[in-house]
């Protein structure tokens, strides 16, 4: 029997969800969490018997999908997450699948999909919709070429990961506020991103800042 976890803040869907896989040849839900903490914690503890794949919510709260896939690709990479939510922006999906995600499903998918997904996953590594496939393809094509960071940019990255302020970070940099606004602006047109957010979890992802 393949082992699943599901980890979602909504709790009676959670249930629903895991109803939906228990009747899934194969397959059996031995986890269901509310946010990526809890499931990490619960590995933590004991890290014996670990899920085959996770079903991870994007928005959850105390620590999200996103975060949680970083997390478990690089500290658990034998586990495979899929992920399950209402939310469909490109950039959403995009987030979740450069974290580590095997594959990224909307949670009104059909029930037959569902199915099909988790064995996919587990037989080919990989789930992809059409749409997400899509946006795949599209992604490595505007990566063709590798994002040249400089030295002191991934510098003012590793601070970015801490809790200091910009005014901070420019003090331990002897630089300006200025410049280390120039840093960040630089940083985010670089790597295609939005918010410190973002960076802190390219920066772990890449080994730039270990947490």
């Amino acid at each position: 029997m393949y082992k699943v976890a599901l980890v979602d803040d909504h709790t009676l869907l959670s249930e629903a969800i895991a109803g939906l896989v228990r009747q899934f040849e194969n397959f059996e839900v031995i986890y269901i969490g509310l946010n990526g903490k809890e499931l990490l914690d619960y590995l933590k503890a004991d890290d014996s018997v670990q899920p085959d794949i996770v079903l991870m919510d994007v928005k959850m709260p105390v620590m999200g999908g996103v975060e949680t896939t970083v997390c478990l690709t690089k500290h658990y990479p034998d586990i495979k997450v899929l992920a399950l939510s209402v939310e469909e922006e490109e950039q959403v999906v995009m987030q979740m699948i450069r974290a580590g995600a095997k594959g990224y499903l909307l949670k009104d998918t059909r029930k037959s999909i569902l199915e099909e997904a988790l064995n996919d996953v587990l037989t080919h590594g990989f789930y992809y919709t059409n749409t997400v496939e899509k946006l795949v393809k599209r992604s490595k094509a505007a990566k063709e070429e590798d994002v040249a960071l400089k030295e002191r940019e991934i510098e003012f990255i590793k601070h970015a990961c801490t809790e200091m302020t910009y005014k901070e970070i420019a003090k331990v940099m002897f630089l300006s506020p200025k410049t280390i606004e120039g840093y960040r602006e630089s940083v985010f047109q670089k790597l295609g991103l939005k918010n410190r957010t973002g960076l802190v979890i390219y920066a772990i992802k890449n080994n730039i800042f270990v947490p």
